[in-house]
C-alpha cells in the first residue's frame, strides 16, 4: 500500500474518481424534486447522467469513492487490500465542498458516491452518513444523490442513510453465491441481501404512510416480502439452473425497526451509538438527524444493484433468472450489467485477451429491458438446452424467430402486449399504434410516421391480412434478411476500448454515434 501524507483535495479527486470508473450503476431515473428558496439545487428524474464513457457507458460527471482504502481482497477489484496502490480518502467536510463547488460551476447535477471499506463497513458508512447529513442540512444541499451501502453495516446506519439519500444500492457482485465466495471471499450473500430487504420494507412502509402506495406503481413481489431467497450454484450442474430456496425473516431479522408513521423507531432515541468492537466512530447523531420533513421520503428512487458479467462461469440463463427474481421479490429499479475487465490478473479470474465481454453485456442489458418493459420471462427467452443469448442477433428477434407459428401479427387488431412482441415495435411504437387506430385503419405507410422500425417489424405484421409485399415465412430466410439490416451496436463494442472515464474537464467527439 502506498501512503501519501498531506495529499490535495485535487489529488484526491484524481484517485478517487479513476477509482470508482468500473461502477456502472449510475443512473437518477425516479425523482423529481423541485429547488426552494432555502437551498441549491433540484433533482430532475432523467437529468444526472449526461455524458457517455468510450464504451457507450452512461456515467455521472461526479462519480467517486469516498476512499479506495478497502479491508477486503475481492479478487477482480483494483481496490483489493492486497493491491500496491496509491490510498486516499475524502473527510466528510471535503465532499461537500467540492460537490457543493463543482454544482455551482455547473459541472454536475447531483452526487454518485460509492466507497471502498476504511476499517470496518460501521465507521465507513458512518463517515458517509456525516458527509450527506452535512451536504442536505449544512450546505442545504438539494440535487440528487445516489449512495452505495456497504454491506454489513448496521441496519440503523442504512436506515440513516436512506432519508437523505435519493437513491442507494448494494451491489450483488455475482450471480451466485460459490462464485461470491470463490472471488469475494469476505463477502457473503446474507449480507448483501439484508440490507436489500431492509431497505423494501421500509420504503414500503413510508410509501403507505404517505398514501404513494398506488401511484408509486406498487410492487411485483406479492406476499413474499419476508422471504429472502438464497442463489446457490451446482457446478455439477451444466445447464446453470439456479437453485433458490427461501428463508423467512421476521422485520426485526432484517432491522428494519419499522413504525406506521413512516419514520423509523430509532429516531426517537437521543442518539445512535453502533458497536465500539466493529470499528464504528461512535459518531453522536442527534434525534433530529432525518426528520428532515413530515413528507420525507425513504430512498424515493429506490434501489439498485449490479452484477459482474464474465468474471465467473454462469451462463446468461442463469443471470437473467437471478436478476428476474430480484426484480419480483426485492421490488429493485434496476440491475446493472458490468463487463469484467481483468484489472488484477489473479490466477482465479479469466483471462480477457480479447477485451471485456461488451456484446454480451449489452445483450443482458437488452433482456433486461424486454423482462421489465416488454412482459417477457427469462425462460421464454433461454431455456437450459439454449443458456447463452445469441451473439449476432438480439433477443427480441431471435425469440420471434423461434416462435414463427405466432406471427405475423394483424396490427389494427392486435392487442397491447402482442404487438410489443413485434420485432421493430418498441413500447412508444405501440401505444403509438393503439392511439392512432382508434381514430383510422392503419396501412403500411403509416408505421414510417408512428416512427416504427419497418426493416424489422415488415416481416412479422399485416394490414387487413395483406403484408407490405410477398415474404417467405421462413426463419432461414428472415434470419439472413435481419442480418442484412446490421444491427447497430452502443459505440464502442465493435472497436478498440480504452476503459478511460471522462474527466470533468474533457471536451471529447467520439465522432459519429458519439456524444460531445
Amino acid at each position: 500500500m502506498i501512503i501519501q501524507e498531506g495529499m490535495s483535495i485535487q489529488r484526491k479527486l484524481e484517485i478517487l474518481s479513476d477509482a470508482a470508473k468500473y461502477d456502472v450503476a449510475c443512473t437518477s431515473s425516479g425523482v423529481d424534486r423541485k429547488g426552494n428558496q432555502s437551498g441549491m439545487g433540484n433533482s430532475v428524474a432523467c437529468g444526472i447522467c449526461h455524458t457517455f464513457s468510450a464504451d457507450g457507458r452512461c456515467i455521472s460527471l461526479l462519480k467517486i469513492l469516498f476512499t479506495n482504502e478497502c479491508i477486503f481482497d475481492c479478487k477482480y477489484c483494483i481496490n483489493r487490500s492486497s493491491n500496491d496502490i496509491v490510498r486516499a480518502s475524502f473527510t466528510p467536510n471535503e465532499l461537500c465542498e467540492l460537490t457543493m463547488e463543482f454544482y455551482r460551476r455547473n459541472y454536475i447535477e447531483g452526487l454518485f458516491l460509492s466507497s471502498g471499506i476504511m476499517i470496518s463497513p460501521n465507521h465507513t458508512m458512518e463517515l458517509i452518513f456525516v458527509a450527506l447529513k452535512m451536504l442536505r442540512e449544512d450546505f442545504q444541499f438539494n440535487g440528487y444523490i445516489h449512495c452505495k451501502a456497504i454491506p454489513g453495516a448496521d441496519p440503523a446506519l442504512i436506515e440513516a442513510i436512506g432519508w437523505y439519500a435519493d437513491r442507494m444500492s448494494i451491489n450483488l457482485e455475482l450471480p451466485t453465491a460459490d462464485s461470491l465466495k470463490k472471488l469475494a471471499p469476505h463477502k457473503n450473500r446474507k449480507n448483501i441481501l439484508k440490507p436489500m430487504r431492509q431497505i423494501q420494507l421500509r420504503r414500503e412502509s413510508n410509501l403507505e404512510y404517505l398514501g404513494l402506495n398506488n401511484s408509486y406503481g406498487g410492487s411485483s413481489y406479492g406476499s413474499n416480502k419476508n422471504i429472502l431467497f438464497d442463489y446457490s450454484y451446482s457446478n455439477g450442474n451444466s445447464s446453470g439452473n439456479s437453485i433458490i430456496s427461501s428463508k423467512s425473516n421476521s422485520n426485526k431479522d432484517i432491522g428494519s425497526n419499522s413504525n406506521r408513521n413512516g419514520n423509523s423507531d430509532i429516531s426517537s432515541n437521543s442518539m445512535i451509538l453502533v458497536d465500539k468492537g466493529s470499528g464504528s466512530n461512535n459518531i453522536l447523531m442527534e434525534d433530529n438527524s432525518y426528520s428532515r420533513s413530515p413528507k420525507s421520503k425513504f430512498v424515493p428512487a429506490g434501489q439498485s444493484t449490479q452484477m459482474i458479467i464474465g468474471a465467473s462461469a454462469e451462463s446468461d440463463y442463469h443471470i437473467m433468472s437471478v436478476s428476474e427474481a430480484l426484480y419480483n421479490n426485492f421490488d429493485l429499479k434496476r440491475v446493472f450489467y458490468s463487463a469484467f475487465v481483468n484489472v488484477n490478473q489473479d490466477s482465479n479470474l479469466p483471462s480477457t485477451h480479447n477485451g471485456p465481454p461488451l456484446l454480451r453485456e449489452h445483450r443482458l442489458y437488452q433482456a433486461d429491458w424486454l423482462i421489465r418493459f416488454y412482459g417477457f420471462k427469462t425462460r421464454e427467452l433461454l431455456d437450459e438446452k439454449n443458456p447463452n443469448f445469441n451473439i449476432i442477433m438480439d433477443p427480441k428477434c431471435n425469440w420471434a424467430l423461434r416462435h414463427l407459428e405466432l406471427f405475423p401479427v394483424e396490427v389494427n387488431k392486435a392487442d397491447y402486449y402482442t404487438l410489443l412482441r413485434v420485432p421493430g415495435i418498441g413500447v412508444t411504437g405501440a401505444r403509438r399504434i393503439i392511439a392512432a387506430r382508434k381514430s383510422a385503419v392503419l396501412d403500411f405507410k403509416d408505421l414510417k410516421a408512428l416512427r416504427i422500425v419497418l426493416r424489422r417489424a415488415v416481416y412479422f405484421i399485416t394490414f387487413r391480412g395483406r403484408m407490405m409485399y410477398p415474404i417467405k415465412v421462413d426463419e432461414d430466410f428472415i434470419t439472413r434478411e435481419l442480418l442484412s439490416t446490421k444491427e447497430k451496436l452502443p459505440y464502442g463494442i465493435e472497436e478498440d476500448i480504452t476503459f478511460k472515464q471522462l474527466s470533468l474537464f474533457d471536451d471529447i467527439n467520439y465522432g459519429t454515434g458519439g456524444i460531445l
